[in-house]
């Protein structure tokens, strides 16, 4: 079994300027390219676990969303030599959605659905792994998981829901040299 960096997308590896869909809407956080390069020398797998409401409130499809992911993957490969292991995304949303989206799931963090059928087709040692998230959600889906370690981007600091805040998830592969 292999460990993992399980990543939100929106506000941790990307400014969230709302229903990010295309690459020409897609910024990169300063440093996340670098940040990745080192989690990724260090032995962990990428792995982007994010709610994706977007879809199913009909503002993007999921073939915009894989298009966007090959993308990022493309430019993450081509410009740092990153390899992302997986892109994982929940469509659903409980009371906003429409038609087949609109539903209770067990993949909409902060259900841990995403990150355990990572685990699974990827071969993810979960209690080994890290989680970086910005919400309380990412944190709840992290812990109901069982990952072993939650990082919750807090530019201001104070947050009690992870086990550790960080700026930005470009201190990360700093933070992790320290612990």
């Amino acid at each position: 079994m292999t460990v993992a960096v399980f990543l939100d997308r929106d506000g941790v590896i990307n400014f969230d300027h709302g229903y990010v869909s295309s690459w020409d809407q897609f910024e990169f956080m300063p440093g996340v390219p670098e940040a990745l390069h080192g989690l990724a020398q260090a032995g962990y797998q990428l792995v982007i676990v994010s709610n994706q409401s977007g879809i199913g409130r009909g503002f993007y499809t999921e073939a915009d969303l894989r298009k966007l992911n090959e993308h990022i993957n493309n430019h993450l490969k081509d410009s740092f030599d990153i390899q992302m292991a997986g892109f994982y995304h929940c469509p659903h949303h409980p009371t906003e959605a429409k038609g087949e989206f609109l539903m209770q799931c067990d993949c909409r963090k902060p259900e841990p659905g995403m990150i355990l059928q990572a685990s699974r087709d990827l071969g993810i040692d979960v209690r080994g792994s890290l989680l970086v998230g910005d919400k309380n959600s990412d944190i709840a889906a992290g812990r109901a998981a069982g990952v072993g370690r939650l990082f919750k981007v807090s530019p201001q600091g104070g947050c009690d829901d992870g086990d550790l805040d960080v700026e930005s998830i470009s201190a990360l592969p700093d933070v992790l040299s320290r612990l």
